[in-house]
């Protein structure tokens, strides 16, 4: 990827340099996105010249080196560094992905670290996430079922029917795909987004949920399904390879099938 330069007239400023070490010959520079809103400045874009010799492979081992050793100021969030709690998602080289699982050798040149785009920011690497987790909440990420099951009983699935959820359980709303796609950036207050859908097939298809019907009258709406336009965004930049736009497709095809 191209390398990356802030336009002579954003609101983003070029901030710090922070230099590598003397001595150091394995060099790699980072240029982190700051904003503190308590400090009532416009953003600005400091660099930080790391040793690569000095530190792990990810861009998150050079995130917390940064902030251990270098800035203490530096803001973001992480939590499992195994690409399991997706805490850690930020836009990385131009992609939205997670911190702990993005390679620094993948990256030509200078490492560009931003938050989520299109998202408040709380500050520098943390966005806000409030309005993503009131729509995932207004889907009921629950199983609703009226029909009782005897004490000490599961209820049951075939392996065909365990299947239908593969490719949408293993989702860990880090909320890179929701980012990524242009009609949650202009319709983000009406339209839940790749991510919140694909939640949404979750339950669509799991055999013993028996709510289905009310799930799908509750996505039928010009909005909160159909401003989807199958751009591909989403599926191209989930970092657990999994495919959004394919769960938003059958939760279309599920609608038309019940009216014709």
């Amino acid at each position: 990827m191209a390398e990356f330069t802030l336009p002579p007239n954003s609101r983003v400023k070029e901030g710090k340099t922070f230099k590598a070490p003397a001595g150091a010959k394995n060099v790699k520079a980072f240029k982190i996105y700051r904003y503190d809103p308590d400090l009532g400045e416009n953003p600005r874009v400091d660099t930080f010249e790391i040793d690569l010799d000095d530190c792990g492979p990810m861009v998150l081992d050079a995130l917390l080196k940064i902030k251990n050793e270098v800035d203490s100021t530096l803001t973001l969030r992480r939590s499992c560094r195994e690409g399991i709690c997706g805490s850690c998602s930020m836009n990385i080289d131009g992609g939205n992905t997670l911190a702990c699982l993005k390679p620094i050798d993948e990256v030509d040149g200078a490492v560009n670290v931003y938050p989520l785009p299109h998202m408040p920011v709380v500050k520098d690497l943390v966005p806000d996430l409030t309005t993503v987790y009131a729509q995932y909440r207004s889907i009921e990420p629950w199983m609703k079922a009226d029909t009782a099951v005897s004490a000490n009983k599961e209820r049951p699935q075939s392996p065909e029917e365990r299947a239908e959820l593969d490719g949408l359980w293993e989702c860990i709303l880090c909320f890179c795909c929701t980012t990524s796609c242009p009609s949650y950036w202009w319709n983000g207050d009406r339209y839940l987004g790749p991510a919140i859908l694909l939640q949404a097939a979750r339950w669509i298809n799991d055999s013993r949920d028996e709510a289905t019907g009310e799930r799908l009258d509750q996505l039928e709406d010009p909005f909160r399904l159909y401003r989807c336009h199958t751009i591909m965004n989403c599926t191209n930049t989930c970092p657990k390879g999994l495919n959004p736009a394919k769960a938003i497709a059958d939760i279309k095809q599920k609608l038309a099938e019940r009216v014709l």
